[in-house]
């Protein structure tokens, strides 16, 4: 196990009729005047967005909106919601929903204190060690920035989908109710699944060694993704399954299976950005093409983890067959588990055609090469990866 610091200031507020509180905690803090920025309208059509502005007018706190954030968050909405958040003198911003509006609540946080282009942040140019305070109300458990100090967006002027992490932006307070998730359609339980477990693999799969705390909370983690994945998509509204749902995509990257396991590989994610980027799919489906593809093409340089991995999640048994036999057995069978939940696992199957690798290629390429940490990859390795992963 490496060196660590572990420090999560989130204060998390779990369970059935939370969001209530969303304007008590933030009256608590002094704020006066929020900015709240939300998604493309299906907050109102559950009622969250009633509870969360009759809240904040119980407790005396005013707020300005910026909605319309879409899936692939992108930077056009951020600067205009900064811009929004800078005329009206707000002093906390608070994202209600998923992902996506989370990650653009961040954004907006550091780009209202920072007098360039806010992108600056994500290419390193800025590194900001400030933001306004950010306030969550999650609507769609998937990406764990509920908790955590990332976010991603897209430059849609040039293509780049790139990712920030700064302890400034954790959030301070996000309240996750499960039972407001009981509308989600199916592919967006599927895709929150595939995006969680894809974080676990980035740090389960990064080569450290003696690490065996970790690895046990990240099977257990997995192992209940997968049960209650399958309970969801048979029956959406058990608050039950949701909650445990919910919780694992919180766990999944708040830094508790992370820790002592160094800054983990993300290779997967560097390519899969290069695909929604693109191609405007969403996150976890490009992440089940992606990630059996990588597995493939690197699990012989980990054949003790990815033996592990088949054995304790994927529940292959040993049954005389090698090391090798049982590795390939617990990938080929999460690449049908991802199919089986309505994930394409194909770049055919996302209707990207072959052709087009080359292009994917260099959009991966313009980050800084080699990309991954359990093994450093090149462009030919990345090609190698997406041919794999075409059909």
């Amino acid at each position: 196990m490496l060196n660590f610091t572990f420090h999560n200031p989130t204060k998390i507020i779990f369970g059935r009729n939370t969001i209530g509180t969303i304007g008590e905690e933030i009256a608590k803090d002094g704020h006066k005047k929020v900015l709240m920025v939300y998604g493309m309208g299906s907050i109102k059509k559950t009622g969250v967005y009633e509870l969360v502005v009759n809240s904040l007018k119980s407790h005396g706190v005013e707020f300005v909106e910026v909605g319309g954030v879409k899936p692939n968050p992108v930077l056009s909405k951020v600067v205009e919601a900064v811009n929004v958040a800078r005329k009206e003198k707000v002093t906390a911003i608070l994202g209600v929903g998923g992902g996506s509006t989370i990650d653009t609540a961040k954004a907006v946080a550091v780009g209202v204190l920072y007098e360039g282009n806010v992108w600056d942040a994500f290419t390193k140019k800025y590194q900001p060690e400030k933001a306004l305070p950010v306030y969550v109300v999650l609507t769609l458990s998937a990406t764990g920035t509920e908790m955590n100090p990332n976010a991603v967006i897209t430059n849609e002027e040039t293509g780049e989908k790139y990712g920030m992490s700064y302890p400034c932006i954790y959030p301070k307070v996000s309240i996750i109710d499960p039972s407001v998730q009981f509308h989600l359609p199916p592919k967006q339980t599927a895709n929150g699944a595939v995006d969680a477990m894809a974080h676990i693999f980035e740090y389960y799969f990064s080569g450290v060694e003696n690490t065996d705390v970790q690895d046990e909370m990240a099977e257990g983690v997995l192992r209940t993704i997968i049960r209650y994945t399958e309970k969801l998509l048979n029956d959406p509204t058990d608050y039950e399954a949701r909650a445990q749902f919910a919780w694992c995509t919180t766990l999944a990257l708040n830094g508790f299976i992370s820790a002592g396991v160094g800054g983990g590989d993300w290779a997967c994610h560097a390519i899969e950005h290069a695909l929604s980027a693109l191609y405007d799919i969403a996150h976890g489906e490009g992440l089940a093409i992606v990630v059996p593809a990588w597995m493939k093409y690197t699990m012989m340089r980990n054949l003790k983890k990815f033996q592990r991995f088949a054995e304790e999640v994927m529940e292959i048994t040993p049954d005389g067959k090698s090391s090798v036999q049982i590795a390939a057995e617990g990938i080929e069978k999460l690449k049908a588990w991802f199919a089986s939940i309505g994930q394409p696992t194909t770049l055919k199957d996302a209707g990207i055609p072959r052709e087009e690798i080359p292009k994917i290629v260099e959009n991966v390429a313009k980050r800084t090469l080699p990309i991954g940490k359990l093994v450093k990859l090149d462009k030919e390795d990345i090609v190698r990866i997406l041919e794999i992963g075409a059909s």
